[in-house]
């Protein structure tokens, strides 16, 4: 059908597509479709599939032409890019460049822009340098783990006296006017919470703590401009309170019982702490192990320059919404808009502000592919038997049920890309300069990191 394409390549990975058709060939196609049409057009006075093309001309000729165009263009394109190298991506069509100008009587040439896949230059990583700080885990950190699966395990009971930080509280509360009257919308009855979380609209758990039971309180609280919540920020109001229950933790005393009441595997308290220890070290070898895999990806990016196509980004940016959505048990975009809102959030700066980090996984995603891809890097199946029964292991499941989950996700095959790449980041760490940062705490190594 193509006379003649030339392609240029336009910045951020897209091309420009212009192509002729030749007028032989934009009227052969032109008089198919009338064919066809004169076969199917019902008008009044002619017996169906005898309508003349002239009487269609007259009728619909603009639109024939247009239909025609369409058609032409369609089929061009798809001729053009057929083996061509710069192939468009699949999440956006080709574009057509203004308005071409298309005529029975002469050859028809137009241009249409679109994006393809990203030339990605494998980069060097020999002499990359990898600094992970020096941890350890310390006795304060078991202490606060075995601290958390005792409060897991605490029983709560009836206090007399006052409320106090811990302790699990039971309320009536309202806003009050300036009349002092309850403000419409704004009263709670039996809201439970525990003081010191802070787990409630107003954050009022300091002037909770030392109220008796059945006691009210007035309490007044001033918002700043950017509290988390929307509909209170940059505001004073006026609370009544009333603490109707006071309940306070009894934690289970430290010794083999209590050990064996968290699970029938241990015998002895030091099996808990021995357990607990073995985790933890487990937890941080994992983060280091993901600091250095994120250094490593930091220094091949910096290595490499990577034009993404805007439609690749725009893809995952709407893939990240819906995500959101699914994570937030909506089914619609109004819905989730207005939920954003209340955080004084909209659509597209949710979509500003996920734009570098969308970018850096594209990038990521792009460079690692290119690198497994030219080290021809493979996962046998006694490979990925081998990781699954690893996380079996490590996560106290069967075999079966460790690949039950994973088929249930249809995720068996991101884990054999992970096990790959795996290989890979083993291979670059190996002639890598890995050397020990400062010294810090687990806490805020991997803890502020969960």
């Amino acid at each position: 059908m193509i006379s003649e394409k030339k392609i240029e390549r336009l910045e951020h990975s897209a091309v420009k597509l212009t192509v002729t058709v030749p007028q032989a060939e934009v009227r052969k196609n032109y008089d198919s479709m009338m064919k066809e049409y004169s076969k199917t057009v019902h008008i009044d006075g002619f017996r169906k599939g005898h309508v003349p093309a002239s009487v269609l001309e007259r009728k619909f000729g603009d639109s024939l032409r247009i239909d025609a165009m369409g058609r032409i263009l369609e089929s061009a394109v798809e001729e053009a890019v057929k083996d061509a190298e710069e192939k468009p991506l699949t999440y956006r069509s080709p574009e057509l460049d203004g308005t071409p100008d298309f005529a029975l009587d002469k050859d028809f040439t137009f241009s249409v822009s679109y994006d393809v896949y990203p030339t990605v230059t494998s980069p060097d990583y020999k002499g990359i340098e990898v600094t992970v700080p020096e941890v350890a885990v310390s006795k304060e950190d078991e202490d606060r783990e075995i601290a958390k699966i005792r409060d897991a395990n605490s029983i709560v009971v009836e206090k007399e006296g006052v409320a106090a930080k811990g302790d699990v509280v039971t309320v009536d509360y309202s806003e009050l006017d300036t009349e002092g009257n309850p403000v419409e919308g704004s009263s709670r009855q039996d809201f439970t919470f525990e003081i010191g979380t802070g787990y409630n609209l107003y954050k009022f758990d300091d002037e909770i703590a030392g109220m008796a039971k059945d006691e009210v309180k007035l309490i007044e609280k001033a918002f700043p401009e950017d509290y988390e919540y929307k509909e209170l920020a940059g505001r004073s109001v006026k609370l009544s309170v009333k603490l109707t229950k006071i309940k306070e933790k009894k934690l289970p005393d430290l010794d083999d019982e209590f050990a064996q009441d968290v699970s029938e595997k241990y015998k002895t308290l030091a099996d808990l702490v021995a357990s607990v220890r073995s985790k933890l070290e487990k937890n941080l070898e994992n983060r280091l192990r993901q600091m250095k895999e994120q250094a490593l990806i930091d220094a091949l990016l910096s290595r490499t320059t990577i034009e993404l196509p805007a439609s690749m980004i725009d893809a995952e940016l709407a893939m990240r919404w819906e995500n959101l959505k699914r994570q937030m048990g909506v089914d619609s975009d109004e819905k989730m808009i207005q939920i954003a809102s209340y955080s004084g959030k909209t659509r597209e700066g949710l979509a500003a502000e996920w734009r570098p980090s969308a970018e850096k996984g594209i990038a990521t995603r792009l460079v690692l592919d290119k690198l497994l891809e030219e080290g021809k890097y493979e996962c046998a199946d006694a490979e990925l038997e081998a990781e699954l029964q690893r996380q079996a292991t490590e996560s106290n499941l069967s075999l079966d049920e460790v690949k039950a989950e994973y088929a249930k996700r249809g995720s068996m095959e991101y884990l054999r890309e992970r096990v790959k790449e795996d290989k890979l980041f083993a291979d670059i760490l190996a002639v890598a300069n890995v050397k020990t940062g400062e010294k810090k705490a687990y806490v805020d190594v991997v803890v502020d990191n969960e």
